[in-house]
């Protein structure tokens, strides 16, 4: 068999784990041919193939980012683009195609499979926010990245008697600022899911510094908004590919907390920096189950599904049930993140 490869929407680590598992479960165990596509769904359009053998996967493990670049681009939104695609699975001899992504690179890849490509996915995304799986590639490794960053804002807000806001990512969930905020122990996380009143945020700083404290952190998702009615009006920053901007809500909470107590207060953005690096173990692992599980899908005739983390198994959800259906944070995780403040 030839299978297609390709890894589409953000970077995040993890995503050579996955490749490399894929080339040597395929080419080891099946004898399959394997082609990658470079820069995501883009490389499908344009053809853009690289035959991956066990020479390309060498040493991939601890690296960052992906081998076979990725990029922000579904074939539905552009004219031609669907056809292009399947002009290249049939010019190309595939038998399928293994799509590594994250919700909107997946639901892309829900369409194609419609369109009658025969499709296996691996969901990858630090949000983790693809519905169906337990865990996502990358999630682990941002998570440690942004909880190490508050452990080092701690110290400062602490010597400085300085409120620190630390915005990570999340734009529809906040997977990321719950956890982080949780392992980092914030004294206030902003999610998505609950859209927040600056009053209570402010009253409650207030209230921690006369008490107990001269420090606070508060933990940002990028996506969080303010509670409709409340007294802070704000709107999303969005940038050409309809992303949030790094640090527009971050910088407009940290302005309100100082405006509105007098505290010093100063903002962190981590951005990108969640993104890159070596991978975790986790990450590495998880990718690693979920790129031999994805091979052995196609093995199999297995697919229109996705690779998922239920509990300790990973096991095959259809793509059709969990593509374009955000998982957020459920209501027990957020209430702990109070609790704890």
């Amino acid at each position: 068999m030839r299978i297609g490869l390709l890894t589409g929407g953000g970077d995040c680590p993890g995503l050579n784990a996955a490749i490399r598992a894929v080339v040597k479960q395929a080419t080891g165990e099946y004898g399959h041919t394997v082609i990658g596509f470079r820069n995501g769904w883009r490389g499908v359009v344009d053809g853009d193939v690289h035959p991956l053998g066990r020479q390309d996967i060498r040493n991939v493990l601890p690296v960052g980012g992906t081998l076979l670049g990725t990029a922000r681009f579904h074939p539905s939104t552009e004219d031609g683009s669907m056809d292009a695609v399947l002009t290249t699975f049939e010019a190309e001899r595939l038998d399928a195609l293994i799509c590594i992504g994250g919700d909107g690179t997946l639901h892309a890849a829900s369409q194609v499979g419609e369109a009658g490509v025969p499709i296996v996915a691996i969901p990858k995304t630090i949000d983790n926010d693809v519905e169906g799986t337990d865990l996502s590639i990358g999630f682990h490794t941002a998570v440690n990245i942004a909880t190490e960053a508050i452990d080092r804002v701690h110290t400062t807000a602490e010597s400085h008697n300085r409120v620190m806001v630390v915005e990570v990512m999340g734009r529809h969930a906040g997977w990321i600022a719950v956890n982080a905020g949780i392992a980092g122990g914030a004294e206030v996380v902003l999610a998505p899911e609950e859209p927040f009143d600056i009053e209570q945020v402010v009253k409650f700083l207030r209230h921690r510094h006369r008490a107990h404290a001269n420090f606070s952190i508060v933990v940002v998702a990028e996506g969080a908004v303010p509670r409709a009615g409340s007294s802070m009006s704000f709107t999303q920053q969005l940038g050409r590919f309809g992303e949030i901007v790094a640090g527009s809500v971050g910088d407009r909470v940290s302005a309100e907390i100082a405006e509105r107590t007098g505290f010093d207060t100063r903002l962190t953005v981590l951005g990108h920096v969640q993104r890159g690096g070596e991978p975790t173990p986790t990450d590495r692992i998880l990718g690693s189950r979920f790129g031999v599980a994805a091979v052995d899908a196609v093995g199999a005739g297995t697919t229109g599904v996705m690779t998922a983390l239920r509990a300790e198994r990973i096991e095959l959800v259809p793509l059709a049930d969990v593509a374009g259906r955000p998982k957020r944070v459920p209501d027990e995780m957020l209430r702990v993140a109070k609790a704890l403040a």
